[in-house]
Order: C-alpha cells, then structure tokens, then sequence
C-alpha cells in the first residue's frame, strides 16, 4: 500500500515538472517586450515633455547625462575656411526611475526603441557646428535602449562639419588644436549636467588617416557657459593635429629653392648674352611669383605674417635681386666700353701729337744739319724753368709705390669668365662689369645659406616652444 502512494506521487510530480517545462517553452518574450514598453510608455503614464528626477530620484537635483563618443574617422582639415569634418557615433546615457521594468528572472536585458521621440531627450548641441547630416542608409542609424533599472542608452552616428579657429603664423610648421563642443541649448545647469563617462569617455577608430595630417592626441574638459539666462552644462574634445611637413618640403621649399639656384646661372653667363641673361632672370621671376599666388591662393587672408610668406617673400627677393643684378652688370659693361673709347682717343691722340713733334724736330735737324750747337753745362743753372720741371717728374717716379688693397688683392685672385681660368692681375685687366659677377657669385650663395641658417633655427624652435 505504502509502495502505490509513493509511485503516485512520482507520477504527479513529473506531471508538473513537464507543464512547467511546456509553459517556459510557449512564452513570446516578444509579446512580453510588447506589453511592457505599453506599460511603461502607455498614454497617460509617461510624459516626454517632462524631464527625468535627479539623483536619488530627488527632483531638485540636475539630471546628470553620461557622454562619451567614438571617433570614426576625420574626412578633411580645411586651412582656407578653417574647418573640419568629422563622422562620429554619439552616446549619451542617463537615469529615468519612470522607465523601469520587470526583466523576468534576468531574461530581459534590455528593450531597444528607433524613434527618440517616445522617450524624454537631452538637449544638446554642437555649439561649433556648421553642417551635420544624420545617416539613413539602409535605416536609420539610431537606437535607444532601456535597460530593467531604468537607464537609458542613446546612440546615433552623424557626420558633422565644425569650426576650426587657427593660428598660421608658424605655417606650415604648426599644430593646430580643433574642439568639439556639446553643450545644453535650454536647460540650465539647475537642471541638466552632462558628465564625461569614467573610462575612456572618446575613442579614435584605429589606423586613423589624415591628408597632410597627424592627430597626436586628443583631451577631455568642461566648457561652461553663463548668459544673461543662466549658466549651462558643456562638454568638449581638443584634437591637436601636427601638419606633414614633407608635402610641403616637397612641393614649396625645395622648387623655391630650385628657382633661386637657377637664377644664379645669369651670373656665369657672359655679360654680351642679354638675351639669354634677361629671359632667365624674367622667366625665374614670373615662376615664383607665380608659385607664390598658388600658396596663398589656399590660405585664408590673414593680417599677421606667416612662416610661408617669410621664406617666398626672401627667395622672391634673391630672383628679383639676380635680375636687377644684371641691370647693374649691364650699365657698367656700357660704362667700362665708353671709357675703353675714350682712352683709346686719348692715345691716338697722344701718338698724334708724339708723331707731330717727331716730324717737326726730324724737318729741324735736316735743315739745321750743318750748324753747331753749343755744348751746355750739366749744372743746373738756378731758376731754370725747364730743369725744374724734369726734378719733379723724377721725383714722381721716385716715390715709394702704394699699400696693396685688400678686397683689390682678393678680387684679382677669381677669374672673370666661366671659361677663361686667367685672373685679373693689373688695375686695367679686369672691368666693373666682371668685378660684379665674380661678386655676385659667391655674395648670393652665401647670404642665402645665412637666410636658411636663421630661418629653420628660429621657426623650428618657435614650433618646440609651441610643444
């Protein structure tokens, strides 16, 4: 008897095991989802209009909104509009006591809403936008997700275009710090605070590609402001960006520098080739200016000089001054051939008058052929005009010759024609023209190596003092 009770009661109890198990196996938790977010959301019951108690569930606290982001990527840095353009995932995260549910023993973790209309929403914006697009394709990518304890999750990706102001007076040896500001439009620090999430509150996509850029690191911070209405929560990121100084290198300072060496061949030219000398040196001229126009054709007009404007401005100058040099070259070769053809007058002349009296005192002694001279003294009569004035050219020729000069002695030691090794070693052999080139030759080189010397000194170490 006692054996039958207790089979029947095994019996029973495996009974209501398999029901269990049969009603645990029909339940839609998508019917429950359904029901609960009536429940909770249900006319009546939540208002959106109505701002989320504060701490503790205190309603004289601020609502306290959680924030962080990932960066996807950074699209373009633009120097001329001093913008930049961004694509970001945006969370915020925050406490609404009247969202809270029942999970079902932890099989609930959370439910996901599309349309944030339905639930209350902070009111932030980007305070340094200019454009921004939400994304649709192929829907719209945003979710809201409430979670059993009431918190609530906000996710959305944008793309946004933000003001960058800059500071190019270091260009393009500078770094530039961009800021993406989040601040609340309505509510006031009274009643709503947003907080960086603890733990990494900005995440950058790895392997990060910039065009002639390098994001070295990025900061977190607060940013509030006080109006005339109140004071109000804000948020923002400062990217620090370091410009590629090999783009540069390569398309600005190395042809400028290519241009101004080019421009030193007119020194080397012979000073009869005009054509050849005023076509380098215009040409040349017309290439930098030209260069220049292009470089500040991308820049925005600023009133303080930047690094660029030094170095085109300088190698501008040393392409007009190889120019101008030649003009001066040119007017002394003109100079030097007019005196050249009034000494050659001026010996002609000489030879003239030397074969004249030849022929006079040759005519004398043929005539006077026959007649005797009286042998005059050796001894210098006093008052004798004519033996004073011998004394004194000897005394002239007897003086002791001048000091050498300096510059004289050095310039003589360069030849005056590319092709010619002779230096100029008399006072005559060499003309101004010539002096000028061989002047030119080793003036220009080195003051432009002083330039380039003073200038990476002083700009790179503006750009450390910078860090």
């Amino acid at each position: 008897m006692a054996s039958g009770h207790f089979f029947w009661a095994i019996f029973y109890f495996a009974c209501l095991c398999s029901a269990s198990l049969a009603n645990n196996a029909k339940v839609n938790f998508r019917e429950k989802e359904k029901k609960i977010l009536d429940q909770i959301l249900g006319a009546g019951k939540y208002d959106a209009r109505i701002r989320p108690s504060g701490i503790n569930g205190t309603d004289d606290k601020a609502t306290q909104v959680f924030v962080n982001m990932f960066l996807r990527s950074i699209s373009k840095i633009d120097d001329y509009k001093m913008e930049y353009s961004v694509q970001l995932t945006f969370r915020e995260q925050w406490l609404d006591e009247r969202l809270k549910f029942d999970d079902i023993g932890g099989r609930l973790k959370y439910l996901t809403l599309t349309e944030a209309n339905r639930v209350w929403m902070p009111d932030l914006f980007f305070s340094n936008e200019k454009e921004g697009h939400f994304h649709n394709i192929i829907m719209p990518n945003v979710y809201i997700r409430i979670f059993p304890y009431g918190s609530v999750l906000y996710s959305i990706r944008i793309s946004l275009t933000l003001a960058c102001p800059m500071n190019l007076k270091l260009y393009p040896l500078d770094r530039q710090v961009c800021s993406l500001r989040m601040a609340s439009y309505g509510w006031t620090t009274a009643d709503l605070v947003f907080l960086w999430k603890e733990g990494d509150p900005v995440q950058v996509v790895k392997n990060l590609h910039l065009p002639r850029f390098t994001l070295e690191k990025f900061l977190t911070d607060y940013c509030n402001s006080k109006t005339n209405t109140g004071e109000y929560s804000c948020l923002k990121v400062d990217l620090l960006f370091k410009r590629e100084f090999s783009y540069y290198l390569i398309q600005i300072y190395i042809p400028c520098c290519m241009l101004v060496i080019v421009s030193w061949v007119s020194f080397w030219l012979d000073q009869g080739a005009v054509p050849a000398r005023v076509s380098l040196g215009v040409t040349t001229l017309l290439t930098m200016a030209t260069q220049t126009s292009g470089i500040n054709a991308s820049l925005p007009p600023v009133s303080y000089t930047k690094a660029i404007d030094v170095w085109t401005g300088v190698c501008l100058t040393f392409v007009f001054g190889a120019l101008l040099e030649f003009a001066l070259v040119n007017y002394a070769s003109r100079s030097d051939r007019a005196a050249d053809m009034h000494r050659e007058n001026m010996k002609k002349k000489r030879r003239e008058m030397e074969q004249a009296s030849l022929d006079a005192a040759s005519d004398l002694l043929d005539t006077d052929s026959n007649a005797t001279f009286a042998m005059k003294p050796l001894v210098r009569h006093p008052g004798d005009p004519l033996a004073l004035e011998k004394l004194r050219q000897c005394e002239v020729h007897m003086q002791a010759p001048k000091r050498p000069n300096c510059c004289r002695s050095w310039l003589s030691k360069f030849p005056t024609s590319p092709f010619k090794k002779v230096p100029c070693l008399g006072r005559g052999q060499c003309s101004r023209s010539k002096r000028i080139d061989v002047i030119s030759r080793i003036t220009f080189p080195l003051v432009f190596a002083l330039f380039n010397l003073v200038y990476w000194s002083t700009y790179l170490f503006r750009e450390e003092e910078e860090d």
